[in-house]
């Protein structure tokens, strides 16, 4: 990273980013081409986790090359000034790499999903076995990511 001064290298605000985020976004490969995705995550124990339509171009994607980035941003604030040169952004964020799985046992898809909702609703909430069957969980298993930050201290 070239500037330092705004790397974070504290693996729990790192992953306090994460388990605050409502979107992330996820680059699958297309052939040559990536495939960008905003998604909803669930990030616990240096996984991510997302659901889906049970096929369609990120399943496509997957199937052929299971290696994806993501990227995470919070706290974004515009910082204007007189200056357009000095114009700014404050924000948190993470950027990664990772390989994706797709999981098809019925327990681990179950877990996926309680820690996507556990993220958005803070408490488990059940899922009946014929949604679990329709729906489409991804397990992201990290192999590098770094935080990055402008305009804050922690």
């Amino acid at each position: 990273m070239r500037r330092k001064d705004r790397e974070i290298t504290d693996r729990k605000q790192i992953e306090a980013i994460m388990k605050k985020a409502t979107v992330f976004r996820v680059a699958f490969m297309d052939g040559d081409r990536p495939y960008l995705v905003p998604l909803c995550p669930g990030y616990e124990d240096g996984a991510l986790y997302f659901h889906g339509f049970n096929g369609g171009k990120k399943m496509e994607c997957l199937a052929k090359n299971p290696n994806v980035a993501f990227e995470f941003d919070e706290d974004t604030v515009v910082v204007s000034n007189e200056d357009a040169c000095e114009w700014t952004m404050h924000y948190r964020g993470v950027a990664g790499t990772g390989r994706a799985v797709i999981l098809e046992d019925k327990e681990e898809k179950r877990k996926g999903l309680d820690v996507i909702v556990r993220q958005f609703a803070g408490r488990s909430i059940p899922f009946p076995d014929e949604a679990l069957a329709r729906v489409a969980v991804v397990r992201i298993d990290i192999e590098h990511m770094t935080g990055r930050r402008n305009g804050y201290t922690d």
